[in-house]
């Protein structure tokens, strides 16, 4: 297919991308020749069909929190999940685990938490006289931790740095995590007392960091007959149940989705108007602005925007999928200051600034 032809796309669009005009010719995005075939799109597509069937049965709305959790799970990285109590972030997280069959851990974080019983320890056996391992709950494809800020920072340091290794170290041995591996950590804004707030420099290390907002009436009146009709406790048809190789294979075919170099320099020019804002956005906004976002900023909206692509029945990349989860890639990496706290300027201003100064290829 030559690149100034427009691929057809014959596939369902699962999550579309409402509130953002479409470029007339997506087509020019696409590759003179795909590394994916069509039946790798299809099946692709059948599975997020499938997971997010399964998610929408137990959850009502959140469609911003399924389509994070998808790209979350293709893309290989971890979400962090903010809003206030009874939102569904400890719901979603588990539905989206028992959609698939793979092992999961739900981790209660308090203060007294140690990072032994997370990453695991050594117990000596008397009838042996030797010591033997003894691995921790993180050793699981999903892993919830339920309210992360309410950990020490010792033991937040112990998870982040086996979100970031994929392995951990127990008694001078390693132990590499299970493949995939995947963070679903909660945190509650509303409560100070007893809670450890996540460095910025380790908010990093969360690919996604999604803010969950109120249903509206019509969402919550659905909620109260689905719990009333017993569907949310249901269990799932293990016939339903996504294999878990289907996961790890569509993370390989992420890896595959073309990103066109006009794209790659897109993602390149917003990622350094976040370092120097005063050159492309109003000076009154960008003096909030205290620090921008890092290469890994760059790096996950590329992979975010592969995930996206091939979510919605794509072997490539368009501007429209690098800006769908913005939000979501970029609040936890562009770091505002006192100022702006006092003021009541908020990270999602000052992205949707940068991104209508940036001209779209």
């Amino acid at each position: 297919m030559a690149p100034n032809q427009p691929q057809q796309q014959p596939y369902p669009t699962m999550f579309p991308q409402q509130g953002m005009p479409q470029s007339a010719n997506n087509g020019r995005f696409a590759p003179s020749k795909s590394a994916i075939t069509a039946n790798e799109v299809a099946r692709a597509t059948n599975v997020v069909a499938a997971v997010s069937t399964l998610f929408r049965a137990k959850v009502v709305g959140q469609e911003s929190l399924l389509l994070s959790l998808m790209v979350a799970l293709l893309a290989n990285g971890h979400i962090l999940m903010e809003s206030v109590p009874g939102l569904a972030k400890t719901t979603g997280a588990k539905t989206l685990a028992d959609a698939i069959t793979a092992s999961f851990r739900r981790i209660q974080c308090t203060p007294d938490l140690l990072p032994s019983d997370i990453i695991g320890t050594q117990i000596y056996n008397y009838s042996k006289g030797t010591f033997e391992t003894q691995l921790g709950p993180v050793h699981a494809n999903f892993v919830l931790l339920d309210e992360i800020n309410r950990s020490s920072s010792k033991t937040q340091s112990a998870m982040l740095e086996a979100m970031q290794e994929r392995q951990t170290t127990i008694g001078g041995e390693l132990h590499p995590l299970p493949k995939p591996f995947l963070v679903l950590a909660t945190q509650n804004p509303i409560e100070q007392e007893g809670t450890y707030e996540l460095p910025e420099a380790q908010l990093d290390r969360f690919m996604l960091k999604e803010i969950l907002d109120y249903p509206n009436p019509t969402e919550e009146v659905e909620v109260l007959n689905r719990i009333e009709s017993g569907v949310i406790e249901a269990a799932v048809d293990d016939s339903q149940l996504i294999d878990l190789q289907e996961i790890v294979y569509l993370q390989q075919l992420v890896k595959k989705v073309y990103v066109d170099t006009s794209i790659k320099q897109y993602i390149v020019i917003l990622i350094n108007a976040t370092r120097y804002p005063a050159n492309v956005i109003n000076p009154q906004l960008a003096r909030y602005v205290e620090n921008g976002a890092s290469p890994r900023g760059s790096i996950t909206l590329m992979q975010v925007a592969r995930a996206v692509a091939l979510i919605n029945g794509r072997d490539y990349v368009t501007p429209d999928d690098v800006k769908i989860l913005r939000y979501s890639a970029l609040r936890h990496r562009i770091i505002l200051n006192f100022e702006a706290m006092a003021d009541k300027v908020h990270q999602e201003a000052v992205i949707d600034a940068i991104f209508a100064a940036t001209p779209t290829p």
